[in-house]
């Protein structure tokens, strides 16, 4: 076994220094639209170095995170010239003579944002990358590590939750929608999820239902259900909202006393309101999460990819599946 991995590095070595690798990548300038800024741009990349692996990009999604930040309006400012997208599986192709973790042909994750994953070919250090199961699907492997890590983290950190408890969420079919679904659903957890209304809604919810959604409803819906006065469902300790607005008024009226909504996205761009009563009588709280800034501060912490190792497990068989359109 060592011999073999030993070997395939010196094979990929071998291969670094015969044939040079020009990646495509979708490269922008300047901050503003993506159809606008976006050139897709070829490079010749040098051989990986000392603790540096060249990889094969083999997927990578599009977040609103990614668009936020080529428009210049999210945190997140990078370098120009910049290369989009945060997220993605690759292969190693070859690495550089000091490293000792990875091989060729194994699949891996970025650990860090940032490092521009829109590209066919990158070379990223050592300490940047995860290595995943090969049995793991792309699509999993590729968006594992911000929406699963954001649902994850915000099921875990903001209230003790225990089996039978309820979460409520706007933005239900979200990817991180969808990943807090698949997580209740494991843990015993009722997962009450709101969409906006939509010709196929009847379709939309199956879906959700089918990834772990104890109940569906529309924006409309949930202003004159009963399910939590009837006793059916827990009132929710914890709400997420990535909508804002009305929206995000509607969800914190459902949370019961010493409940909290977590805000985690806004895509509405309408401000949170705070309706009187509940903050009041209720003593319920906002709070707020990004996923960037917790990595940052855990970026040593065994818990920061905890959720990763869970469910991207060996066997493939994990507890998230990849977003469903």
């Amino acid at each position: 076994m060592l011999r073999r991995g030993f070997l395939s590095r010196i094979n990929a070595a071998q291969w670094s220094r015969q044939m040079s690798v020009v990646a495509k990548s979708l490269k922008y300038t300047q901050h503003g639209e993506p159809q606008e800024v976006l050139q897709l741009v070829e490079d010749k990349l040098p051989d990986p170095k000392d603790n540096q692996v060249l990889v094969k990009i083999l997927a990578a999604p599009i977040n609103p995170a990614d668009i936020n930040t080529i428009q210049g309006k999210y945190p997140v400012k990078p370098k120009f010239p910049a290369v989009g997208g945060n997220e993605c599986v690759a292969e190693v192709i070859c690495v550089g003579d000091k490293v000792k973790g990875f091989e060729a042909g194994q699949h891996v994750i970025p650990l860090a944002s940032g490092l521009g994953t829109w590209t066919t070919h990158a070379v990223y250090k050592e300490d940047q990358l995860l290595i995943v199961s090969k049995k793991v699907g792309l699509a999993e492997a590729a968006t594992s590590t911000v929406n699963p890590t954001t649902a994850y983290r915000m099921l875990k950190d903001f209230v003790q939750l225990c089996p039978g408890d309820t979460v409520i969420q706007n933005g239900a079919n979200s990817a991180v929608g969808q990943a807090v679904h698949q997580l209740c659903r494991a843990w015993g957890i009722n997962s009450v999820g709101i969409v906006r209304d939509r010709p196929e809604i009847a379709e939309l919810k199956q879906m959700l239902q089918c990834l772990g959604a104890t109940e569906v409803l529309t924006e409309a819906e949930i202003r004159t259900s009963d399910i939590f006065k009837s006793g059916k469902l827990k009132k929710p300790r914890l709400a997420f909202n990535c909508v804002g607005g009305k929206s995000a008024t509607e969800v914190s009226r459902h949370l019961d006393n010493g409940g909290v909504l977590v805000t985690y996205g806004g895509m509405s761009r309408e401000p949170v309101t705070v309706a009187t009563g509940p903050l009041i009588f209720k003593d319920i709280a906002f709070r707020g999460f990004w996923m960037t800034r917790w990595s940052k501060e855990n970026y040593s912490s065994p818990e920061r990819f905890e959720n990763v190792q869970g469910d991207l497990r060996a066997d493939g068989a994990g507890k998230v599946r990849g977003p469903q359109p």
